[in-house]
């Protein structure tokens, strides 16, 4: 039996079609999933800086949420939605993960 590593993948680049292996790596990474309504999520691991709105405050698309250091930059994270903030998941000096839940929205 073949080792599913070792099964050749095809593949086109513009207009010619070419067959590749796999990498490890590639068969195990995380799969996509869409994003949830209302969730704004860290992007890069790093540290909370700062925090702007509370639980049950009012905000606007382009808003800003909170400032996010990472890899000795200061982040503005800003809202994708229109909306009431639900629930705040850092604290300021929280050391926080990529793909990190920040906060959460309800939208409107």
């Amino acid at each position: 039996m073949e080792n599913k590593n070792t099964e050749y993948k095809d593949f086109v680049v513009t207009a010619r079609k070419y067959k590749t292996l796999l990498t490890k790596k590639y068969l195990d990474r995380k799969p996509w999933k869409p994003l949830q309504s209302g969730e704004v999520l860290s992007h890069l691991p790093g540290t909370v800086m700062e925090i702007l709105v509370k639980e049950g405050d009012s905000v606007e698309k382009g808003q800003l949420l909170c400032i996010h250091e990472a890899m000795k930059m200061l982040n503005r994270i800003v809202s994708p939605y229109t909306g009431v903030v639900s629930k705040i998941n850092v604290k300021v000096g929280d050391r926080i993960a990529k793909d990190h839940l920040m906060v959460k929205i309800e939208v409107e």
